[in-house]
């Protein structure tokens, strides 16, 4: 029993501590909106950042974008193959970037890449006392720190996702024309006939969604380390992990939602 009893008491601390951190981190989610509004823009931090995030990030997701794209493809031709309907190929190449793996991959990417950049770059800052140094100054560290990160985010993964589902579709068109031998009027015509402008739209606000996430838990991590050089180490490592376990969660919900 006494075992029991210990197992339980941890498990319930642990989600008690779970629940309060993302109740923290709603807060934040709040300070931001407060300060986002106010006077003056820092567009020229928001700029800085718009270009860490998304220039910065092309790489990695085109790479990741057009080698799912050709993933997908053959994937799709053995499947419908049993079917003969190997001309779905491209339609489900696109459907499949355009709603899911364009935005959920290009979320993991930029949240492996950005995210813990932000979370070690505000760590450091905290542990130096850089960020109390702003407070003495009376400058706010949420609307100087926290607020151009989020906003350059949101905008840019809606566009990095773009670039996925571009290249990914581009990708899977390679395989499926010019390895799998499918023909390409087939192949583009399924495309534009089955894939729908809702289907764009709402992937691009699942991406913006995830770029808030992203943003949000990196610099709530980073914003609050505590522990020297090992604790800007944890920050990094959790908000990584916190990010993409809610990214996937929460794609799930909005794909409920939104198809």
């Amino acid at each position: 029993m006494n075992r029991v009893s210990i197992a339980v008491d941890k498990l319930g601390r642990t989600v008690l501590e779970s629940v309060e951190e993302m109740g923290r981190i709603v807060l934040l989610f709040f300070s931001v909106l407060r300060w986002m509004f106010r006077p003056p823009l820092k567009s020229r931090l928001i700029f800085k950042q718009m270009e860490f995030v998304g220039n910065k990030s092309i790489f990695v997701v085109v790479l990741t974008g057009a080698f799912e794209g050709m993933v997908m493809a053959l994937q799709g031709y053995h499947g419908f193959k049993l079917f003969s309907a190997e001309s779905m190929v491209g339609s489900v190449v696109a459907l499949g970037m355009v709603r899911e793996l364009g935005p959920v991959m290009t979320g993991l990417m930029v949240t492996a890449r950005a995210g813990s950049a932000m979370a070690a770059e505000l760590g450091t800052m905290r542990v130096t006392e850089q960020i109390d140094a702003l407070s003495v100054m009376a400058a706010n560290p949420i609307k100087h720190l926290i607020v151009p990160r989020v906003i350059a985010a949101v905008l840019m993964l809606p566009v990095l996702t773009i670039v996925a589902d571009f290249v990914g579709i581009l990708g899977g068109y390679f395989v499926g024309v010019h390895v799998l031998h499918i023909n390409s009027g087939i192949f583009i015509k399924n495309i534009t006939t089955i894939v729908d402008l809702n289907d764009i739209y709402n992937g691009l606000v699942k991406a913006a969604v995830f770029g808030l996430i992203l943003s949000l838990v990196g610099c709530y991590k980073g914003f609050n380390t505590r522990g020297g050089a090992e604790g800007v180490g944890r920050a990094t490592t959790e908000s990584v992990v916190l990010s993409s376990i809610t990214i996937l969660i929460a794609n799930y919900f909005l794909t409920a939602i939104m198809f």
